[in-house]
């Protein structure tokens, strides 16, 4: 029910619109009016769009100017580069084609020989459609004047691996783009020389800007997994490589100078390399849509330092390739650590000691069984194999350890029981520690075996799915060990399930979590159980299941070789069981228990502060009651 200011404010609202829409409502005169010029727009026939006139031409043409005129008045002699017709000329050597357009006087497309897509397609990087690269020129009447609107005309090289791009604009007046491939190299050069221009463009051009943009295609069967791995990536001048966001669009402006900026999806680059550094660079990465034939949207905004009167070129490299680690490293052969460009770092193979790892171990340890092995399964299976024969040593330890854990529990138990209850924790503790310090034995003994093997089992966890290697190599059922081994799929969409697990089952990833699941079993029956831990029992079991999510969409060559670890750790297991005489260790354990143990002066001092402060709690609680 309303009531009486409620009813009022209602009213003036009313009262308010009315008048509002009456001092709006146009008088006839202005109806008429309206209606004649309607019926004159109606009458007048209407020009297509692409054949309106521009403001600025409109203005020139009434000023009596002729099109050619208007646009000699806005690009000078540029003027004449505006028409044309675009020419593809292909210039290639043993690893890629590269396709060079004669509008923009740009690289148009790049084919990476001796590889095929997932679906054994040719492998191209971009193409002319879904491309752009562009230089943005200033005339010397202050006009802009971008190069993918100017059609050069080609010049013939020195060698058949150069191609030169020209806007000869009068006698020793001309603007050069000077492309080089390297012989049996995916790298491609690309010098911009003006000759005599300072009466061309404004005298106030010191650099250039420059902008390039690339939609990565999709080219292998794991899109989500590939989209993972496809990052804009660049590095300092001198300094780190930085990447930007895999799971969300992100703009960014850098105005340090960059050495390189590079376009990447899971094993194939497009970098853009300048030595003496790209300067005000704005960096964008964008996701395309799942149903889009590209996975991300990459755009550069840059500047590069140029001298019109051609006594400096503007010097740039492209590397158009795999990011194969033993490719990109070799660029830095022989280089200072200033000057080395650092392209390996866009093979993703961890961070820091995991990084270390991997370059100092498993790469080279790789390489080896390459050299001389072609099935990649079977290197998978040697390297699991010394890895396990490396890591012996510590792995025993682990288990004696737990092994002498599980011959005390008994002696823990009848402490636990002994002091029971929350109020008696820490004389249970304290009995606890006593037992293994005077029966020799380290609670700590098999968690540090197992922390030092550790970062082998992370450097694995970066290696595989970042070797290109693997790429499209077959193993049993596996038909790509970089990619998931399907051997149940589906197409419906399935809540939560075909997010986080995918649309199939890989087998590697299923047979690595039923190994999993059989080790914890025996680790538990070797440590005693977690009796006293019901929950930490119930995580052990969780965490393979885990597993089965985690790994059930990454590379099959990476389950693999979990699978074959883990089986060997379940083999040395049960060795390790016939050849440890667990009677004659609980033996010597007890004998331990019996000597008298010596303590050192330190230790006697912190036993004696420890009685003390339990003597003045002991008195403090007397004084309570």
């Amino acid at each position: 029910i309303m009531d009486k200011n409620t009813l009022i404010g209602f009213g003036l609202i009313l009262l308010i619109l009315v008048g509002f829409s009456m001092l709006q409502k146009p008088t006839e005169q202005k109806v008429q009016q309206a209606i004649q010029q309607d019926s004159i727009i109606q009458a007048t026939p209407q020009q297509p769009l692409s054949q309106q006139t521009a403001p600025y031409e409109q203005e020139l043409v009434e000023a009596g100017q002729t099109e050619a005129q208007a646009l000699n008045d806005n690009y000078g002699q540029f003027a004449a580069f505006l028409t044309g017709e675009n020419q593809i000329y292909n210039i290639e050597n043993d690893l890629m084609v590269v396709s060079m357009a004669s509008k923009g006087g740009r690289i148009a497309s790049v084919r990476i020989k001796n590889y095929v897509t997932h679906d054994s397609l040719p492998l191209i990087l971009f193409d002319e459609k879904n491309s752009s690269f562009d230089i943005t020129l200033i005339s010397s009447n202050n006009r802009i004047i971008n190069t993918k609107d100017l059609y050069f005309t080609p010049v013939q090289g020195q060698n058949p691996l150069e191609f030169i791009f020209r806007l000869a604009l009068a006698q020793d007046q001309y603007l050069d783009f000077v492309y080089t491939l390297q012989e049996d190299s995916y790298l491609m050069s690309m010098d911009i020389c003006g000759q005599g221009l300072e009466n061309m463009l404004s005298p106030s051009l010191s650099n250039l800007d420059l902008n390039w943009a690339v939609k990565m295609r999709s080219q292998e069967k794991g899109r989500k997994f590939e989209q993972r791995y496809s990052m804009l990536q660049y590095k300092f001048m001198g300094d780190d490589v930085e990447k930007m966001s895999v799971n969300k669009d992100e703009n960014k402006i850098v105005n340090n100078r960059l050495h390189w900026i590079a376009f990447k999806d899971q094993f194939f680059a497009s970098v853009l390399i300048c030595d003496k550094g790209l300067i005000s660079n704005e960096l964008s990465s964008k996701l395309e849509s799942d149903l889009s034939p590209h996975i991300k949207d990459y755009k550069l905004r840059s500047g590069i330092d140029f001298d019109m009167r051609g006594n400096r070129e503007a010097n740039l490299n492209f590397y158009f390739g795999p990011t194969k680690y033993s490719i990109l490293k070799k660029f830095d052969k022989g280089l200072k650590k200033s000057e080395r460009l650092g392209l390996d770092n866009l093979v993703p193979l961890g961070g820091s000691i995991i990084r270390w790892v991997n370059v100092g171990l498993i790469i080279p340890m790789f390489n080896f069984f390459g050299s001389f092995i072609g099935n990649f399964g079977i290197i998978i299976i040697l390297m699991t194999i010394c890895i396990k024969l490396l890591i012996l040593p510590l792995t025993f330890k682990s288990y004696k350890s737990s092994a002498k854990m599980r011959l005390l529990k008994p002696q823990i138990d009848e402490i636990n029981t002994k002091f029971a209850g929350e109020s008696k924790a820490q004389e249970r503790s304290a009995a606890t520690m006593e037992l293994y310090k005077r029966a020799g034995v380290n609670p700590m003994g098999g968690c540090l075996p197992m922390l030092l093997q550790f970062p082998i089992l992370i450097a694995m966890f970066w290696f595989f799915p970042a070797s290109i290697e693997l790429r499209q190599e077959s193993f049993l059922w596996a038909k790509d060990l970089s990619t998931y081994d399907a051997v149940i799929s589906w197409e419906a969409n399935i809540p939560f399930i075909s997010k986080f697990f995918g649309n199939h089952i890989s087998l590697f990833c299923l047979l690595m979590t039923i190994t999993n699941l059989i080790y914890t079993k025996i680790n538990s029956d070797n440590t005693g159980g977690s009796n006293q831990m019901p929950g930490m029992k119930a995580m052990m079991y969780m965490m393979p299941i885990m597993f089965l999510f985690i790994f059930n969409q990454y590379s099959s060559g990476l389950s693999f070789y979990y699978f074959v670890s883990t089986l060997f750790t379940i083999g040395q297991t049960y060795i390790f069981r016939a050849t440890i005489d667990e009677e004659k260790m609980l033996k010597q354990l007890m004998e331990n228990k019996n000597k008298p143990i010596k303590k050192s002066s330190f230790a006697k001092r912190l036993e004696e502060a420890q009685r003390m402060q339990r003597e003045q709690i002991r008195q403090q609680a007397k004084k309570r009651r």
